[in-house]
């Protein structure tokens, strides 16, 4: 089984491929963008309804692209890291366009799974809502936000 932050991770950095991003902070931009969706879909399943609007957007069933989860994870990610690094607007509006692509493809991973154990939508929602079953960052999800945020792996 993939633990679900991996699979983010690998999503964001294999969405990211086409944009160049300077060597010196590419690992915080790229550990950004996946600790500001992660954040996102956390907030949200603390909400009444969330994990609803949760579970619509990563089956395919809500558009990514006008979700307020994803507004929520552009704001995290302009907030948190594009507003410390000065890379430009031209590059912090390619960086931020990246999430509902990001996003779109989590729901395209987890909606064409066959039982084959690859990510499962119960073990992505016990994550989200703080289970962190199988986590690969250490303290917890907010020390896995806040290590990303701050670069620490």
């Amino acid at each position: 089984m993939a633990n679900f932050q991996d699979i983010l991770l690998q999503q964001v950095k294999k969405t990211a491929g086409n944009i160049e991003i300077p060597t010196n902070v590419q690992n915080t931009v790229l550990n950004g963008l996946s600790d500001s969706i992660f954040g996102s879909l956390t907030q949200t399943a603390m909400k009444a309804g969330g994990i609803d609007q949760i579970t619509s957007l990563l089956t395919g069933k809500a558009n990514a692209a006008t979700s307020p989860v994803t507004a929520l994870a552009g704001k995290l990610f302009t907030n948190n890291i594009l507003s410390k690094l000065n890379l430009g607007s031209m590059l912090n509006g390619k960086l931020s366009a990246l999430i509902p692509t990001i996003i779109a493809g989590l729901s395209s991973i987890i909606k064409d799974q066959d039982g084959d154990g690859d990510i499962d939508l119960q073990d992505v929602l016990i994550t989200i809502k703080g289970g962190n079953k199988g986590g690969s960052r250490g303290g917890g999800l907010l020390g896995g936000i806040l290590g990303g945020i701050f670069g620490r792996k």
